[in-house]
């Protein structure tokens, strides 16, 4: 089977009605998103934050996954299908992916604030006082701004692998995840799906950019893919 890695962002999960900080000027419901995603916003403010995720944690479990999501899922039956989301959301795995790799956490995850290693499965409210089994205050599973994305070696391994690398719903603006495009080997052809595509100059593969919604987009790739069998 052809292994299509998949690199998704915001946009994605933007059709299913999660909000994104970049589609109001930077702010994420009224907040500079240093306040609510960074190391120094928790050091400041931990009640804030935890206020912030726990909004965004309930939004989800509200929403479903859309059709550019169910599409993916789908594609299992005939590729090998390597999903990276930049994206800190279930819908990926709620429409059936088997493969997905979150680069900057996930939101229906806590963790302790000393041991990035205890991770729990967490779908209500988080407070202050909720702790570890240490008896450590738990955080949310996200990697904030200034942090280190863990999962960005394995991601580079992946990419390296593709046999057509599908780009969906991101501005490519995020570092480290948009330089994974420079791992993607030269003869392997790439998609891009996007409304507002970034401009992608020093690529040398052959590239074909949608400028399009991810499900329209999908729609169409879908059919490209099907016949590339």
């Amino acid at each position: 089977m052809k292994r299509i890695v998949v690199l998704t962002g915001a946009g994605i999960s933007a059709e299913s009605g999660i909000k994104t900080f970049r589609d109001a000027d930077g702010l994420w419901e009224g907040h500079d998103i240093m306040e609510v995603a960074s190391p120094i916003g928790w050091e400041n403010n931990p009640k804030l934050v935890l206020d912030f995720y726990n909004k965004r944690r309930a939004q989800l479990l509200k929403v479903k996954p859309n059709e550019a999501h169910q599409i993916l899922a789908e594609l299992q039956s005939d590729f090998d299908i390597q999903i990276i989301t930049q994206n800190v959301d279930d819908l990926h795995e709620r429409a059936g992916s088997k493969n997905v790799m979150h680069l900057h956490g996930e939101l229906l995850k806590v963790r302790s604030i000393t041991d990035s290693e205890e991770i729990h499965y967490w779908t209500t409210d988080l407070h202050l006082g909720d702790l570890d089994k240490n008896g450590v205050q738990l955080r949310p599973h996200i990697v904030w701004f200034g942090e280190d994305v863990p999962m960005i070696e394995y991601a580079i391994d992946v990419i390296e692998t593709a046999d057509l690398l599908l780009i969906i719903g991101t501005s490519l603006q995020v570092y480290p995840a948009a330089g994974l495009l420079n791992y993607v080997n030269q003869n392997v052809p790439v998609y891009y799906i996007d409304p507002k595509p970034a401009m992608i100059y020093d690529l040398p593969n052959e590239l074909k950019v949608l400028p399009l919604s991810a499900v329209e987009g999908m729609k169409i790739v879908k059919e490209k893919l099907l016949n590339l069998k």
